[in-house]
């Protein structure tokens, strides 16, 4: 599937499963060009995993509150971003986000995909 999809994204391409799931992605490196970005990615916590694309325009002003309580970023990113709001607010955090975008966020701990 992520290979049909390959013009979407050519920069890079990853695939994350369980037994459970599976996630693809095809990236086209926009925001942080290092490897670091690639998807699907994982949560700092492990628990959550994330498949995204789109635009987050808001994301740094979003970014900072979570750096003072604490969150440690790797990326420059705003699906980690996302990520990271998602792992603290749930879906509630969607009510902050101001952007374009389509996302799976899979919980492998209770086994439930947003």
């Amino acid at each position: 599937m992520g290979q049909s999809i390959r013009h979407r994204g050519p920069d890079a391409g990853a695939t994350w499963h369980d037994d459970h799931i599976g996630l693809v992605h095809r990236r086209l490196s926009i925001l942080d060009l290092s490897d670091a970005g690639t998807q699907p990615m994982i949560s700092a916590s492990g628990r959550y995993v994330i498949a995204y694309n789109g635009e987050i325009y808001n994301y740094r002003e979003l970014k900072q509150p979570l750096i003072d309580s604490g969150v440690r970023f790797r990326t420059q990113t705003d699906t980690e971003v996302l990520l990271a709001l998602f792992e603290q607010q749930g879906v509630d955090c969607l009510d902050d986000l101001n952007g374009m975008f389509a996302v799976a966020i899979w919980d492998r701990e209770s086994k439930q995909l947003f």
